[in-house]
């Protein structure tokens, strides 16, 4: 069954025990897909990936509590108040 892959570098799980860093090194900073019998089992992806995808997530979780609440009502509040 044919599978998309979605980065440009691959490598197989024995390469990736063999040497996993230079297996990551070799994706030169970009995700690397990990295949499994020539499938893609999972991507290996850098810290700075994961934390911009963490990111988008986190915004996509608050865009939906702003778009649940956008019609509850809302309340005058002075910040003075606040920080007492």
């Amino acid at each position: 069954m044919p599978s998309i892959i979605l980065t440009n570098t691959v490598a197989s799980i024995t390469e990736l025990k063999t040497n996993p860093m230079a297996t990551f090194n070799a994706a030169g900073g970009e995700a690397i897909a990990i295949l499994n019998r020539n499938e893609p089992a999972f991507y290996c992806v850098p810290p700075r990936v994961y934390e911009y995808l963490m990111e988008l997530a986190d915004d996509a979780e608050l865009a939906r509590i702003v778009e649940e609440r956008q019609h509850e009502q809302s309340y005058a509040v002075d910040l003075a108040d606040l920080l007492k």
